[in-house]
């Protein structure tokens, strides 16, 4: 559906259940509105389940005039089963995230047509014929449009929602909004911050090559006080609206456009959450890169140009928030009365860049615990998991787990994105004892 024209979300309350094909079609035929846009007979639309997440179902319908897209959350976390049940609820603060992203970044989020939150579903216009960005840079294909429209999403939404941008009561009014979305955050709070660094049933790596290395992240305390220190700063510092799961998983693109999807574990916390999730997956693509090779050297250029976007979501990033900070800033802090004159304004850019400075520290801090997650935890990369060869998939894991333990434990030695990216390639090269 390409048409921007709102739908009502017209239909009254039903008990949830759980909706399979039949029941679908039945549903979007009693909302005319929908069911027009689609057009046809119900008996023609096509609808299939393509649902490849942790967590929900996902449909695709199409009609003879259009086609939407939609998503139903389960009462429990789809990888595992019923032994780990989750509220419907999440399918709410999803469509709360969806429509106030949509408002603050236009075009980089798809629209919402409909939602019922006694079904929990939701559904949105369907983005054709763009593709899941993971798929896409395991194939080796480059999205020239990508550093411009994520970059401008994070920098809008992160600082549109926080206390440089709105009152402190518009922000307090926020936080309350988003605030019963706990159990989303509990996951990323024992599958990210915790369960990675201890026994857990559910833990899993490529073994036997990573044994040792899982082991060593189990025992490293240093590593623990490191991811200790940045579990707190997720769960105590509500900076902004944060998406919450921002992957190359969560993200379609085509050359030409970017598409934000599925902000389920939306609320207000850290910034740099965000922006190292994207500089995460950024970096595990790169690592990830030669076992997808076909011949030797084949992905040059575009782990070339895996490198270079990675510094330039940064680097961009941080001189479109600046920018807006400079420009935008109507809120209750930093209050222009206390910074007049010159001297004023030169002690309050140098507070601005300081504070760059440390969401930078946070960024590469959360980053390294992406990749751990990614690796040694429940849900992995297939990034990762479709390198056939399981030797050669444990390389690129140990790669990327060294890279990220010296992101973890040291974030201070990171001037820049530079620095970053200079380790990845360096880190590239090393040849861990398995490696035959």
């Amino acid at each position: 559906m390409t048409s921007t024209e709102r739908l009502d979300c017209d239909a009254g309350p039903s008990p949830y259940r759980i909706l399979r094909e039949v029941d679908l079609r039945d549903y979007l035929a009693g909302l005319p509105k929908v069911a027009g846009a689609l057009g046809g007979a119900p008996d023609s639309w096509s609808i299939s389940e393509v649902g490849d997440g942790n967590l929900n179902l996902v449909f695709i319908v199409k009609g003879e005039t259009g086609g939407i897209a939609v998503k139903q959350a389960l009462p429990y976390v789809r990888l595992v089963g019923e032994s780990w049940p989750l509220p419907l609820s999440r399918a709410h603060y999803e469509y709360l995230a969806l429509t106030k992203q949509a408002r603050l970044a236009p075009r980089l989020v798809p629209e919402v047509v409909h939602h019922d939150e006694v079904l929990a579903l939701t559904a949105m216009e369907l983005l054709s014929p763009h593709i899941i960005m993971r798929k896409g840079l395991i194939a080796g294909t480059i999205y020239p449009r990508f550093v411009e429209d994520i970059t401008s999403f994070m920098a809008r939404t992160l600082f549109f929602t926080s206390d440089l941008a709105v009152t402190a009561a518009e922000k307090k009014e926020g936080i309350k909004a988003f605030a019963g979305n706990h159990a989303l955050c509990k996951i990323t709070e024992d599958l990210i911050f915790t369960d990675p660094y201890r026994e857990a049933e559910q833990n899993r790596w490529t073994s036997p090559w990573l044994d040792k290395i899982a082991a060593s992240f189990r025992e490293d305390m240093e590593a623990h006080v490191a991811i200790s220190r940045l579990k707190l700063k997720f769960m105590s510092q509500p900076e902004a609206l944060i998406h919450g799961d921002l992957h190359t998983g969560s993200i379609m693109v085509t050359e030409s456009e970017t598409w934000v999807i599925d902000p389920e574990f939306a609320f207000y916390g850290p910034m740099a959450f965000d922006v190292g999730a994207i500089i995460a997956n950024l970096i595990m693509a790169y690592l990830a890169s030669p076992g997808h090779e076909r011949t030797s050297g084949e992905r040059r250029a575009f782990e070339e140009w895996l490198m270079e976007t990675i510094e330039r979501v940064w680097t961009e990033f941080e001189r479109k928030f600046l920018q807006l900070w400079r420009t935008e800033a109507r809120g209750d802090v930093y209050p222009a009365s206390l910074f007049p004159g010159s001297s004023g304004a030169l002690h309050l850019e140098a507070e601005r860049q300081r504070n760059m400075d440390q969401l930078f520290r946070d960024t590469v801090g959360f980053a390294a615990a992406k990749i751990i997650r990614r690796i040694l935890g429940l849900a992995h990369n297939i990034d990762f998991e479709w390198i056939e060869d399981a030797r050669l998939r444990a390389v690129c894991e140990a790669r990327s787990l060294r890279l990220a333990h010296i992101m973890l434990t040291d974030a201070k030695s990171f001037a820049n994105i530079v620095a970053v990216t200079k380790m990845a390639r360096g880190v590239s090269a090393w040849r861990p004892d398995f490696a035959a």
